[in-house]
Order: structure tokens, then sequence, then C-alpha cells
């Protein structure tokens, strides 16, 4: 019974992720993802009291898997150090669909306690993850660190505030100088030698380009 209320209670929020994607949080009814589902009232209400309680059931789920695939990259020894430091920190930016619609929710006032659950996952979980990567980076001969993890703690904390769009809005020409200062200041942390690290640059605004892409198609 319990396993089949967890997978009615995945179903409901499946649906609703669709639906918030198409329509919008606020221009989905509970009575649309009761169609989607194909059940009744009361078996919704069993498993969430409100469209609210959905969306935080989906950020949580969202949290989830943001450092699930975190762990993934960084477990992906055949891609190289310093690329794959890049693509966890970019792994963290989730738009588009009915991620767009999450962001929009946990940066609504009334959702500012939602807002502070997310952040606390990244903070606390993903400079763990960085930090194994670095190590084998300072084994390779490619940093010298004696912070390894306050280094990562201070990358995640500065990438998940001034490169998110909600948070920071910053021009084309602001985003290039912050991308810039960015990876001056990780040399310095990481002990590289100067200019090193600066293709990074590239594949960072890379990234940020398909996202503020993804987010102007939506």
């Amino acid at each position: 019974m319990r396993k089949e209320a967890e997978v009615r209670k995945n179903e409901i929020l499946d649906a609703a992720d669709e639906l918030f994607g198409q329509k919008g949080f606020d221009g989905t009814s509970t009575n649309d993802i009761l169609e989607k589902v194909g059940i009744a009232r009361g078996t919704l209400y069993y498993h969430f009291k409100s469209k609210e309680e959905i969306m935080d059931a989906l950020i949580e789920r969202y949290s989830i898997r943001l450092l699930e695939t975190a762990k993934e990259i960084a477990a992906d020894k055949s891609i190289p150090v310093v690329e794959r430091i890049i693509q966890v920190v970019m792994a963290l930016n989730i738009s588009g669909g009915s991620s767009k619609e999450i962001m929009e929710h946990i940066h609504r006032p009334q959702n500012a306690l939602m807002h502070q659950k997310i952040q606390k996952v990244i903070i606390n979980g993903v400079p763990p993850i960085l930090t194994e990567i670095i190590h084998e980076g300072i084994e390779q001969g490619l940093f010298s660190t004696p912070y390894p993890y306050e280094c990562m703690e201070m990358v995640v904390a500065y990438t998940d505030t001034v490169f998110d769009d909600d948070m920071i809005h910053l021009t084309n020409e602001a985003r290039a100088s912050r991308i810039q200062a960015f990876v001056f200041n990780v040399e310095r942390l990481l002990g590289v030698e100067s200019g090193s690290l600066m293709y990074m640059m590239k594949m960072f605004d890379s990234g940020n380009e398909d996202r503020r892409n993804g987010n102007s198609n939506e």
C-alpha cells in the first residue's frame, strides 16, 4: 500500500510538473491536475492539501535531482577536472518549462522560506561534491590550495546568487565582466598561474547563453 501511495504521489507531481510548464502555476487549477492524472479530488487531497503544497514537493524533488546530477558529473572521470567543475556549477541553473515556474514561485515574497530551503540544499550539498574534484586536481598537480572545501563554498555561493537571473539582473556586458572577475579569482583561490583558467570563460558563458536562450524561447 505504501508503494502504491508513493507511485500515486509521483504521478500527481509528474502531472503538475508538466502542467505548470505548459500553463504556468497560476494558470493551472487543481481540476487540471485531477483530469491529467485521472483521480478523484479526495485522492489528490490525501497526498497534498493545496496546489502550493504540490509546488513545494516539486521544489524538494528538483533539489534532490540537482544534487544527483552534480554527483553524476563529478564521478565521470572521463571529463577533465576543470571542465567537470564548470559542468557541476552549471547544473545548478534550472530554467525553462516547469523549472521556470518553480523559480518564479520561490522568488515570490510569500515563499521566502522555500527559497531559503533550496538555497540551503545547494550551499550545503554542492561544495562537498566539488571538493572531491579539487582533491583530484591537487593530486594531478593542477591546483594548490590548503582550503579546497572553502574555495568551492565561495564558488557555489557566488554563482548561485550573482548568476541567478532572478536574483540579480545583469546586462550582457556586466555578465561578461562578472565571469572574467570570477575566473580571475578562482585562479587565485586554487593557486594556479594567472590566465591559466581563462578558457573557462567561454565554457561558462556558453552555459549561461544556452540558459538565457532557453528562457527567451519559453
